[in-house]
């Protein structure tokens, strides 16, 4: 059974998610194991955005997808190699719109004598709301008025 790494932020989740954690498990065959590493809180700030959802609320809602098998938080330490070295995957699965070189990730796995091959996803869902961002641009410009009553 091989063992899929694959990572990201997931704030708002959103069928890209989805098929990205669809299609990063295929990569690993049939009876592929996928492992998410969610960012934390502290990661997502310094290199995004202050995340909408905390870091375990998004944890437990990627555990709860269906192709995933373990959803678990990423270090705080600045090390991302450190939790692929905790997983040993076979495969790192990046996703078709995260901005991460490849070739670079592979050469540190390398430098690091780890047995892990790097792969882009190359599916993407196309939508007008296909990322989270979108989606929060579009909350902000919607006019909830009188209809937030019946919110708690």
């Amino acid at each position: 059974m091989k063992r899929v790494l694959a990572s990201g932020t997931f704030d708002i989740l959103h069928p890209g998610h989805g098929i990205y954690l669809e299609e990063a498990k295929k990569i690993g065959g049939n009876d592929a194991e996928l492992y998410v590493v969610i960012a934390r809180d502290s990661t997502v700030k310094k290199n995004k955005r202050t995340p909408i959802i905390g870091e375990n609320q998004r944890r437990e809602m990627v555990q709860m997808l269906k192709p995933v098998d373990k959803a678990v938080l990423g270090n705080e330490n600045g090390d991302i190699f450190k939790i692929v070295e905790e997983i040993n995957p076979d495969i790192i699965a990046i996703g078709p719109d995260q901005c991460h070189d490849e070739n670079k990730i592979q050469e540190e796995i390398n430098k690091r004598h780890l047995k892990a091959k790097v792969k882009r996803v190359n599916v993407y869902h196309n939508a007008q709301l296909d990322s989270s961002c979108k989606i929060i641009k579009k909350i902000k410009k919607t006019d909830f008025k009188d209809k937030l009553d019946d919110c708690d």
